[in-house]
């Protein structure tokens, strides 16, 4: 087996104390989307999208215009652009996420929009306030470009899986509470989310989905990985027959899981992975009974 060059290795350890830092910054600029986006069902009003240089927020409203703000992942800057013309540049220097936040809510000032945003943290375990924050200020632009890199890969297929489902489906998502890149699909049934659910789970598990992605690694999973699940868990998900061999069901956090080194070193990168996506969610949508024929597009003829 070899590594592909476009496939970069991204160690969780190698680079932890810079990703903990920029999901801290992305949940800065991802709680402007909370704020002031229309609420979309399943929180798909809240993410970021990957960029042909990093991730942007995409147009957000503001009073009677909009803005965006994205993170330039190659030169390693935050850019803000008004639809009246304004705009501001910010750069990625290492700096706590306290001055980060404080940098980004001036720079929004300066171009007219003011606004609120929460200041804690979602999703994380012991959130520390963005204004108090001085934990988070590693900030190495090798590691980060090599993670985004990997988000480009990862972005085009599963937009390339996506779009053979002719049902609902979310758009490929980067969430900044989890820190992940991940779409849905949906059978058109509703779902109820376990009792006593917080808000962030009530809303994402009100309907029956099957969910694919991608996460970098974190205390708890230290390894970068692809996963794919079912929501709720059909009867016998665990023992379905998946691609390829190196992909398993893990007990711990109730999903499949393969890991990105072995996509990363295999010949075809790409065809793994969507294999992977592919082979997760005809199990998925077999044990739970979906309408397949009438959500999925005919394959294409072989001449």
């Amino acid at each position: 087996m070899r590594a592909s060059g476009a496939w970069p290795d991204i160690p969780y350890e190698a680079w932890r104390d810079t990703r903990d830092t920029l999901h801290m910054y992305t949940q800065v600029i991802g709680k402007l989307r909370l704020a002031l986006s229309p609420p979309e069902p399943q929180w798909a009003h809240i993410a970021l999208y990957v960029t042909a240089r990093g991730l942007t927020t995409g147009p957000v409203p503001f009073e009677d215009r909009v803005f965006q703000v994205d993170f330039d992942l190659i030169d390693h800057a935050l850019s803000i652009a008004t639809s009246d013309g304004g705009a501001h540049r910010v750069a990625l220097v290492p700096r706590t996420v306290a001055d980060f936040y404080a940098v980004v809510m001036e720079a929004l000032r300066s171009l007219g929009v003011d606004v609120h945003i929460s200041i804690v943290p979602s999703e994380v375990p012991d959130p520390i306030p963005f204004p108090d924050d001085t934990v988070h200020a590693t900030y190495d632009p090798g590691a980060v470009g090599r993670f985004w890199r990997a988000l480009v890969q990862v972005d085009s297929v599963l937009r390339g899986h996506r779009g053979s489902f002719l049902g609902r489906s979310s758009q490929v998502n980067f969430f900044w509470g989890t820190f992940d890149l991940a779409y849905a699909r949906y059978s058109g049934r509703p779902a109820e989310p376990p009792l006593g659910s917080g808000i962030i789970y009530r809303r994402s598990a009100d309907a029956e989905q099957i969910c694919a992605g991608f996460w970098p690694g974190d205390e708890r999973f230290p390894h970068p990985a692809f996963f794919a699940y079912a929501y709720p868990k059909p009867e016998g998900l665990e023992r379905a027959e998946i691609l390829p061999r190196s992909a398993s069901w893990s007990d711990e956090i109730g999903e499949f899981v393969l890991p990105y080194d072995n996509v990363r070193t295999a010949l075809f990168p790409a065809t793994e992975l969507l294999a992977f996506f592919e082979s997760t969610y005809e199990a998925g949508a077999d044990l739970a009974g979906w309408e397949r024929k009438a959500l999925e597009a005919p394959r294409p003829e072989r001449g």
